[in-house]
């Protein structure tokens, strides 16, 4: 069964399902979300393409690496 990454669900949502998100994002450049303060605040209301939009890093980079790794999105 693929995995699925929800992009209307909020960092933390997803990162409290599967830990392997937190290691993707921090390798597309989301550093802060190695933070469990970060994560337990911020990541509660922040979506991925929030969070893309504010570090500029391309939504396009983020759902090839994702999908490179077994994922399929739900946007």
């Amino acid at each position: 069964m693929a995995k699925e990454l929800d992009m209307k669900k909020t960092v933390y949502e997803l990162c409290r399902d599967n830990a392997e998100v937190i290691e993707i994002m921090k390798e597309l450049g989301f550093d802060a979300i190695t933070s469990p303060g970060m994560l337990n605040t911020a990541g509660r209301f922040m979506t991925i393409p929030k969070g893309a939009a504010m570090k500029g890093i391309p939504m396009d980079k983020i759902r090839e690496t994702f999908t490179g790794r077994g994922y399929v999105i739900i946007e």
